[in-house]
């Protein structure tokens, strides 16, 4: 069962990789604008609940990815995030995780 869970896996990242285009900064930098009208605030905090809006830049961008995937399918729960990522394509999400990876923004 683990081979088969194990193969499964494997065959699955190979299939994700070989599908998309290699990530682009530049599509990512469009894409990602409406991402700095919170993240892109120094210090901004959220209103409700109360925490602080992290910043993405200089984030992994395997991070970026994933936590887009996870507000997308509600292993996060935010509204806000939710209704921004919830039309991403995986290429989309790869530009703008590779955007913002970048420790320039």
């Amino acid at each position: 069962m683990k081979r088969l869970i194990t193969y499964l896996l494997g065959f699955g990242l190979l299939l994700s990789s070989a599908v998309y285009a290699a990530a682009d900064v530049e599509a990512g930098r469009v894409k990602g604008q409406t991402c700095l009208g919170c993240h892109g605030i120094v210090n901004y905090n959220n209103a409700y609940p109360s925490y602080h809006v992290p910043k993405l830049a200089g984030q992994h961008e395997a991070y970026l990815v994933s936590a887009m995937k996870a507000y997308k399918t509600g292993l996060r729960s935010h509204a806000t995030m939710y209704g921004n990522v919830a039309d991403l394509s995986e290429q989309d999400m790869q530009d703008i995780a590779a955007y913002f990876s970048q420790d320039s923004q």
